[in-house]
């Protein structure tokens, strides 16, 4: 397989909102950061180059966060990628504070949540975000307020679309009393199948699905185990194939490997081109099921 013949197209597309498309297999910009997703990359313009090359394969939707860096992510987007092609479509994501290297804590006062919005614009230099995601609910406030001060920035015309992450079926419910929700962000990939209900609900209501960790690991990934083995049948390789299955898995999935390396990102641009028959994904699905 030449690189020519790499295209996210291929994956398939989907409609966020009602008036959003995309490719349904995008980028994920956490990667691009410093380790533990902390401060600047060790080499920001090989960073800058995966962005511009996953773009190049057809990557039409990148997903990243106000949290990833912090602001650095955001800030080499707009870099690497400013003016953006029209078909481009940048979501991020705000509520999770930064105290140091993988360490997170969601705040959603409504005040801290018009700042992460108007920073993150300023970030990527739009005037409008086209999908903005509430990165986790704050147990101490109430949904309806969090989301409330994000309505009014939706309707002043600075956010486009809304989302959620790491939520169930009864979370996007409440959340949709505010506002309109039209894509989940969770956990998963084929060993960790946790939110199967919420995606099931997804499907039901046409929201798209991202999974975030979208590669399977653990004893389903281990070398000679039933992913492997089938990877090598298809001279494929295990992350590959697991990209692949969420694409065959549900039509509103929308995977976003993320990674710093364009020979990785490659790699992970061609899953779209792994095909395998019904028995061979069912027997996947079945050797994936409790195997994380």
């Amino acid at each position: 397989m030449t690189t020519k013949e790499l295209n996210a197209a291929a994956s398939g597309t989907f409609t966020l909102g009602g008036d959003i498309h995309i490719n349904r297999l995008g980028f994920g910009a956490m990667r691009i950061t410093g380790e533990g997703i902390w401060g600047e990359p060790k080499n920001p313009e090989q960073a800058k180059k995966v962005l511009r090359r996953a773009v190049e394969l057809g990557v039409n939707f990148i997903d990243t966060a106000d949290a990833y860096g912090p602001e650095v992510s955001e800030r080499l987007i707009a870099e690497a990628l400013y003016p953006y092609p029209k078909y481009l479509i940048i979501a991020t994501k705000g509520g999770l504070t930064r105290s140091g290297p993988n360490a997170w804590a969601p705040v959603g006062r409504p005040e801290y949540l018009r700042q992460c919005v108007e920073l993150s614009l300023r970030h990527l230099k739009v005037e409008r975000i086209d999908l903005w995601q509430l990165h986790r609910i704050d147990p101490k406030v109430p949904v309806e307020e969090s989301l409330g001060v994000i309505k009014e920035l939706q309707q002043q015309g600075k956010i486009r679309h809304v989302g959620l992450s790491e939520v169930n079926a009864d979370e996007i419910k409440q959340a949709s009393k505010v506002l309109p929700i039209v894509s989940v962000q969770n956990l998963y990939n084929l060993g960790d199948r946790q939110h199967e209900k919420t995606l099931q609900y997804c499907e039901q209501q046409k929201l798209g699905f991202i999974p975030w960790f979208p590669v399977a690991a653990g004893k389903l990934a281990r070398s000679g185990g039933p992913l492997d083995a089938a990877a090598k049948r298809h001279s494929a390789t295990v992350a590959q194939l697991s990209l692949a299955w969420l694409l065959h898995h549900s039509p509103v999935m929308l995977p976003i490997p993320g990674t710093s390396s364009v020979d990785h990102l490659e790699e992970n641009i061609a899953s779209v081109n792994v095909q395998l028959s019904a028995d061979e994904w069912k027997a996947i699905e079945e050797d994936g099921k409790g195997k994380a």
